[in-house]
């Protein structure tokens, strides 16, 4: 089986905060965005969030993004995964971004945010220690999931948790 490859980030020139997924479903490669499933609710809280929703074409809704301050990009680069579920992620195969050249660019980042456990789970075991302690003023939180598979809390309930996300660019 052929790896999945990872989309280049959505990022503008001054980043303060960071979105992390794990790896594009097989939808998002097929649409070739970001959260390209509809019935992923990232869209729908970046809308309510900073005006950059699902109805807006995709390329509007990355701009609306960037002009946002708001980066997003995923763990992996590239994995195996048979299907779109994290959990089919085969972890020998999985390959990491490249945080440290990154990060380097982006000094600014503030907060980084992973869009559910598995990306912080792969962000932890892939990303060198050294390159985490390089961006000790960096603010890393783990939020619910927008996929559809986690049902756990409702939409009210992860649009108020993904509020953090504004933090570092209110505080500007």
């Amino acid at each position: 089986m052929a790896a999945t490859l990872g989309f280049p980030p959505i990022c503008g020139s001054c980043p303060k905060a960071l979105i992390l997924g794990s790896l594009p479903s097989q939808k998002s490669v097929q649409l070739g965005q970001y959260y390209g499933h509809p019935q992923n609710a990232f869209w729908r809280i970046m809308g309510d969030l900073v005006d950059a929703g699902p109805n807006l074409p995709y390329p509007e809704r990355a701009t609306r993004l960037e002009s946002s301050r708001i980066a997003v990009w995923d763990v992996l680069a590239a994995s195996v995964r048979p299907g779109s579920m994290d959990a089919a992620i085969v972890g020998a195969t999985a390959r990491g971004n490249d945080f440290s050249t990154f990060f380097g660019q982006h000094t600014g980042i503030r907060l980084v945010c992973f869009n559910g456990q598995a990306a912080q789970k792969y962000f932890r075991k892939l990303v060198s220690s050294n390159t985490r302690r390089d961006f000790a003023d960096i603010d890393f939180q783990t939020l619910p999931s927008t996929s559809p598979a986690y049902a756990a809390m409702t939409y009210r309930e992860k649009l108020q948790t993904w509020s953090k996300i504004l933090v570092p660019i209110i505080a500007e």
